[in-house]
């Protein structure tokens, strides 16, 4: 623990929560926050925003970790150094399997490292793997709050814009992964080497035969199913904290 300012995050350690949700877009934080009890922002620098609130009397850090794997992971470390140990990614991602539709929910299980972040810190053969008791908890609260939602692979990368995008997620498709995003993989890998528990839920914003482009503007302006996943994925994030301090407590 320290008394000093994080360089990126700008925040301290007098926060008292080991709980943080991660969404990529500081946007998402406003809608995050709608759910928690006297929400106050902490700190705003950069693509890192972060506010603390309570959910159900559980204090909570909220932080935006903006875009890709080399933003995410300087917010686990910076996380890890102030005293948090539990981080959940509320990210969206494009689903690379035709039965996952717009606004469903993905709940990774682990990550395929075909980004370049994690691989500044340990070999490619370590594996990307979320916590098995947190994601447990999760899943068994999706199926509680009656969410649709898929377990499984996802696939981690550091573009939109290649130029072999559709061959690509064909190859990953035709693999089994679910679905695409660009912080999973950096989130499991760091959670797991410096002893954290860590999970990733993500909005299905693009389906597989539709465009990337598009399902992301659909997201920013309102699209119905896309907001709807949203709200759905934050609850489930949130609910799973509750049911995690309540088996802590057994």
């Amino acid at each position: 623990m320290t008394k000093e300012l994080q360089a990126h995050l700008q925040l301290g350690d007098n926060h008292g929560a080991k709980y943080a949700l991660l969404p990529g877009d500081p946007i998402r934080i406003d809608r995050v926050q709608e759910l928690l009890t006297d929400p106050k922002d902490q700190a705003h620098n950069r693509e890192y925003r972060t506010v603390l609130g309570h959910y159900e009397g559980i204090p909570i850090l909220v932080t935006s970790t903006g875009i890709g794997g080399p933003s995410a992971g300087i917010a686990v470390e910076e996380l890890a150094n102030l005293g948090v140990s539990r981080l959940i990614r509320i990210g969206s991602s494009g689903a690379l399997q035709k039965e996952i539709q717009l606004g469903e929910l993905i709940i990774a299980t682990g990550a395929v490292r075909d980004e370049g972040t994690t691989h500044a810190f340990v070999k490619a053969s370590y594996p990307a793997l979320a916590d098995s008791e947190l994601t447990a908890v999760m899943q068994k609260t999706a199926e509680e709050l009656e969410l649709t939602h898929h377990l499984g692979i996802v696939r981690s990368h550091d573009s939109f814009y290649t130029d072999h995008e559709e061959e690509t997620d064909t190859y990953w498709s035709k693999k089994g992964i679910l679905g695409a995003d660009m912080e999973t993989a950096a989130l499991f890998v760091l959670g797991a080497l410096r002893g954290l528990k860590t999970a990733s839920v993500l909005n299905i914003v693009v389906p597989a035969e539709g465009n990337l482009e598009a399902g992301i503007n659909d997201l920013v302006k309102g699209e119905d199913l896309a907001i709807k996943g949203e709200k759905n994925q934050i609850l489930l994030a949130l609910e799973t904290i509750v049911a995690m301090e309540k088996e802590n407590k057994k």
